[in-house]
């Protein structure tokens, strides 16, 4: 069961807008399903992170926006995540025992296990039609930089991101996290902008404000801090795979016969995992020659 909150604002003078989310128990889902060392956690945790924003603003029921950082060599390797429009998220890391290293001020290195030289790929997929897709290089490899690169670069949105993920010094369990996407609208002023700019530049990290007790509300009227700020709506979220069975059996159907029948022979039966909850399937050598054989009546 999740705790976890998003909500969006908007300010009364419609200049910005802020989603803004506690991901407190969806990062520390992740790093139980997946096993993560302290930097993995954080990299997964920081893009899932911004998955759920980001999804949260798509508008379509069925929408969902898939990213994707990988840099060749990282120790992390590639890191993917993928939100809906409700706000849900999934991901995994390629690498999620990569050894952790930190800054001189204790700061997990993040840019270090994922790269900094790498790419950022945005996938949107609405649904209907093909999905956009976007790619932009890295330019810091600490993820919420990256992700306001991304908008300034492939969709012209003046944005700020603000992600955290904060661990137990001793444990390495999840203790908070959160973020927020803070975006000016079409027709906000110069002046806008700077009373934006002047309020990022007083506020704290995201795991320090929550430390405190703060409410996510309050989180984005700091943010825009100067603005009258109005909630447009407020969500639970959580960590949420849609992997099923069935998903695993229409994979089964691109595979050849004798394919899929050899995928039965070390074991004795065929195996498929999930990458995003681990959970495994297993199909009997009966079951795949019924997969077979309800593929062959169907293409009668």
């Amino acid at each position: 069961m999740s705790n976890d909150k998003l909500i969006r604002c908007i300010t009364s003078d419609g200049a910005a807008m802020i989603t803004a989310a506690v991901t407190s128990d969806t990062v520390w889902k992740a790093q139980h399903i997946h096993r993560t060392s302290p930097v993995a956690t954080a990299a997964l945790g920081r893009l899932l992170t911004a998955a759920s924003l980001m999804g949260a603003q798509l508008k379509a029921d069925n929408a969902s926006i898939t990213l994707r950082i990988s840099t060749e060599g990282s120790p992390a390797g590639a890191v993917i995540a993928v939100g809906d429009s409700s706000g849900n998220v999934r991901g995994y890391v390629q690498n999620p025992g990569c050894p952790t290293t930190y800054y001189p001020n204790g700061k997990l290195n993040v840019a270090q296990a994922v790269g900094s030289t790498g790419v950022l790929n945005v996938m949107r997929d609405l649904g209907s039609g093909e999905p956009y897709m976007g790619m932009v290089p890295l330019v810091s490899g600490e993820i919420a930089e990256d992700i306001t690169s991304y908008y300034a670069t492939s969709e012209q949105i003046p944005t700020v991101c603000a992600l955290g993920v904060l661990l137990d010094k001793e444990t390495h369990e999840v203790i908070l996290a959160g973020g927020f996407l803070l975006q000016m609208l079409p027709g906000a002023y110069s002046t806008d902008i700077d009373k934006v700019e002047a309020a990022i530049s007083k506020i704290e990290p995201v795991t320090t404000m929550l430390a405190k007790g703060m409410s996510i509300m309050e989180i984005c009227e700091k943010a825009l801090d100067g603005f009258e700020v109005e909630k447009l709506d407020e969500s639970d979220i959580g960590y949420v795979c849609n992997c099923s069975r069935e998903k695993v059996e229409r994979a089964f159907l691109v595979m050849s016969d004798d394919d899929i029948r050899a995928s039965a022979e070390d074991l004795g039966h065929a195996e498929a995992s999930c990458h995003f909850c681990n959970k495994i399937y297993r199909f009997s050598k009966d079951e795949l020659e019924e997969i077979i054989s309800h593929r062959k009546k169907e293409a009668e």
